[in-house]
C-alpha cells in the first residue's frame, strides 16, 4: 500500500559556492558544524545530481550510519531527489544503512547509485564529523572522473532544487508518495543478511557456536549493531550478549568508532584478559572495517587478508578458488606470497576502494583488502566488516584451529611479514606538504645509499594505471624499499577533516623458519625510528611520537 505524502511545493533556490567541497578517498568529510551551515549540504548534493546521467525516473538508495545529523540530512536529500525527478528512493528505516548494505541494495535493486552518509571511523556527535559520498550503479564508490566532476560543479553552482514539505516518517516500513517520487522505507538488515546466508556455510558456523566456541563482537555503538545481533545471535545461535555496544548512537557513546587496538579498548581487554573468549572482532562507524583478534592474538589487517586468501577454498562462495586478489599499495606484501603459491595474480592499487571496483567488475579478482582494516570480495563493491568476520568464522569452523594455531601455520608456510603503521593526525597542512615535498625531492638520490644500517634498493612515488580502463592515478604514496626486503611507505590520508594526517607504514619479512614469535612493535622498532628520521617528522611537525600506532 502506498501512503499519500504531504503537500509539497517545488522550488529552485539561489546559492553561491563554498570553498573546499572536494571529495577525498571516501567522499566529502567535514565537521558537523560545517555541514550544518545553510546550503552547504544542498550545494554538494545538487552538484552530485547535476553530474549523474540518467537520474530522472531512476531508483536511488539513501542511508547512513546513524551518526548525528544523519536524519536531518536524509530528509534534505529526499526533498532534493523529488525535485530533481528521481523516480524512487530506497531508504533504510530510520535513515540507517551500513555502507556495505547500501552497496548490496544498490546492486539488488538495479539503482543508478546511492548517497551514503557517513564519516566512517571518525568521531560523531554535534562536535564530531559528518560525510557524504556517492556510490555508482555497481554499488562501489564513484570513480575519480565523477568525483572530479562533482567538485568542478560545486565551484560554480548557483541554484539547487528542493520541495517544501513536512518530514517523512522514516521509522515505518512501506512506501510513500513524495511529489510523484516513491519513497520506500526498508528493513536495513534484511537484504544484507540474505546475501550473507548465500555466501557462507552457516550450518558449520552454527555448529562451531554449538560446540562451545565463544566470541565477542564489538559494534562500538555504531551501525553494525543490528546487523551483528540479527546474524550472529539470532541466525547463527551465538549466545545473547555476544554483541557488545550493539545499540547505534548518534555520538557512538562518546567513543571513537575506529576498530583498532587504540580505540576498541573493551574488546582488547577481554581478548587479552583472564578467561578470554576464542575470537574477537569489531567494526567501525559505517560497518565497512574490521579488526580480528584471537585469544591473546591480534591479527594485523595485512595478515588477515593473506590468511583469508590462503583459506578461501573452505568457504562456499570461493569453492571454485580465487580468480585473483588485490591489495592497496601500503598493505604488506604477505598476500603477494599467497597469490604466488596459488598461481593467481595479485594487483597492487592505490588506497581507496574504488580502485578495486574495476578489477571486481571485470572478474579479475574476487578478494581484496587494505591495511586500514578493510577487507572485501565481489559480493558487493565496498569493504565489508561483518562479511570479514563471517569469513573468519567459516574458516575457523572448517579448520577447527584456534586463531593462534592458524596464524602459526600460516607463517610456517609463507613466512611472517611484520607490519606497522604510525598516524600523525591534525598536522598543519603546510607542514605536511613541506615534509612530503622534501622527501619527494630526496627519492631520486636514495637508491644505493645506507640508511639505518640498511641499503636502499629503490625509492619512488607510486603511480597506477588501471589495467581495465586505462585510467591513471599519480602521486599515490612515497616508497623506500631496502635490499633486505624491508619497506617504508609515506602518504597523506584523505579521510581526515582537520589539517592533514600523515600515515607512515613499515614492514620487514622473516622467511619460513625465521623468528616468527616476536612482538611486532619490537620487531619493527628500528625500522619505525628510521622511517621518522628519514622523513624528518619531528623537524617538520614537532611530533616525537605518532597519535595512533597499529
Amino acid at each position: 500500500m502506498i501512503t499519500k505524502g504531504p503537500t509539497v511545493v517545488s522550488v529552485t533556490r539561489p546559492t553561491t559556492p563554498f570553498d573546499g567541497q572536494k571529495p577525498g578517498t571516501s567522499g566529502l568529510r567535514k565537521a558537523v558544524k560545517t555541514f550544518e551551515q545553510p546550503r552547504y549540504l544542498e550545494n554538494f548534493v545538487q552538484s552530485i545530481f547535476d553530474c549523474v546521467d540518467g537520474l530522472a525516473g531512476a531508483t536511488l538508495v539513501v542511508g547512513g550510519d546513524g551518526r548525528y545529523h544523519n536524519r536531518t540530512a536524509v530528509q534534505t536529500i529526499l526533498r532534493m531527489a523529488a525535485a530533481n525527478g528521481v523516480g524512487r528512493v530506497v531508504v533504510g528505516r530510520g535513515g540507517i544503512l551500513s555502507t556495505p548494505a547500501a552497496s548490496c541494495v544498490i546492486r539488488k535493486r538495479g539503482a543508478i547509485g546511492g548517497v551514503i552518509l557517513s564519516a566512517s571511523h571518525n568521531p560523531g556527535g554535534p562536535d564530531g564529523d559528518f560525510g557524504v559520498k556517492f556510490n555508482a550503479a555497481n554499488g562501489g564508490p564513484a570513480p575519480e572522473s565523477l568525483t572530479d566532476a562533482f567538485f568542478a560543479r560545486s565551484k560554480v553552482i548557483d541554484a539547487y532544487k528542493t520541495v517544501e514539505t513536512a518530514d517523512l516518517d522514516l521509522d515505518r516500513l512501506g512506501e510513500t508518495d513524495l511529489d510523484g517520487m516513491a519513497v520506500e522505507v526498508i528493513d536495513p538488515v534484511a537484504d544484507y543478511a540474505e546475501l550473507m546466508e548465500s555466501l557462507f556455510d552457516m550450518a558449520a558456523i552454527r555448529a562451531l557456536f554449538g560446540s562451545g566456541f565463544r566470541m565477542v563482537f564489538d559494534a562500538m555503538h555504531a551501525v553494525t549493531g543490528p546487523y551483528a545481533i540479527e546474524i550472529l545471535e539470532l541466525r547463527l545461535g551465538a549466545p545473547a550478549g555476544t554483541v557488545i555496544n550493539g545499540t547505534p548512537l548518534e555520538d557512538f557513546g562518546g567513543h571513537h568508532p575506529d576498530p583498532n587496538l587504540a580505540h576498541a579498548e573493551e574488546l582488547v581487554a577481554r581478548l587479552f584478559g583472564a578467561d578470554a573468549p576464542d575470537f574477537g572482532a569489531a567494526s567501525d562507524g559505517d560497518g565497512d572495517r574490521n579488526m580480528i583478534l584471537g585469544r591473546n592474538v591480534f591479527v594485523s589487517p595485512s595478515d588477515s587478508l593473506a590468511v583469508l586468501a590462503a583459506n578461501a577454498h573452505h568457504v562456499p562462495a570461493f569453492k571454485d578458488g580465487l580468480k585473483g586478489v588485490a591489495r592497496s599499495m601500503p598493505t604488506s606484501r604477505a598476500t603477494d606470497r599467497v597469490a604466488e603459491k596459488l598461481g593467481i595474480p595479485c594487483y597492487e592499487t592505490p588506497t581507496g576502494w574504488k580502485f578495486f571496483g574495476t578489477l571486481l567488475d571485470a572478474g579479475r579478482i574476487n578478494l581484496c583488502g587494505e591495511e586500514s582494516f578493510g577487507t572485501g570480495s565481489d559480493h558487493v563493491r565496498e569493504k565489508d566488516g561483518l562479511w570479514a568476520v563471517l569469513m573468519w568464522l567459516n574458516i575457523l569452523a572448517a579448520r577447527r584451529l584456534s586463531v593462534a594455531e592458524l596464524m602459526a601455520e600460516h607463517w610456517g608456510t609463507y613466512g611472517r611479514t611484520y607490519y606497522g603503521r604510525h598516524d600523525y593526525e591534525a598536522i598543519p597542512q603546510e607542514s605536511a606538504d613541506a615534509l612530503i615535498a622534501e622527501l619527494r625531492g630526496k627519492l631520486p638520490t636514495l637508491a644505493g645509499t645506507e640508511a639505518g644500517g640498511r641499503k636502499v634498493a629503490e625509492a619512488d612515488e607510486f603511480s597506477y594505471t588501471d589495467p581495465v580502463d586505462g585510467s591513471r592515478s599519480d602521486r599515490q604514496g612515497l616508497r623506500v624499499s631496502f635490499e633486505d626486503g624491508a619497506r617504508i611507505v609515506y602518504r597523506l590520508s584523505g579521510t581526515g577533516t582537520s589539517g592533514a594526517t600523515l600515515r607512515v607504514y613499515f614492514e620487514r619479512y622473516e622467511p619460513v623458519g625465521g623468528a616468527h614469535g616476536l612482538d611486532a612493535a619490537d620487531a619493527l622498532k628500528e625500522l619505525a625510528a628510521l622511517a621518522a628520521d628519514l622523513a624528518g617528522i619531528e623537524r617538520h611537525t614537532g611530533r616525537t611520537k605518532p597519535d595512533v600506532a597499529t
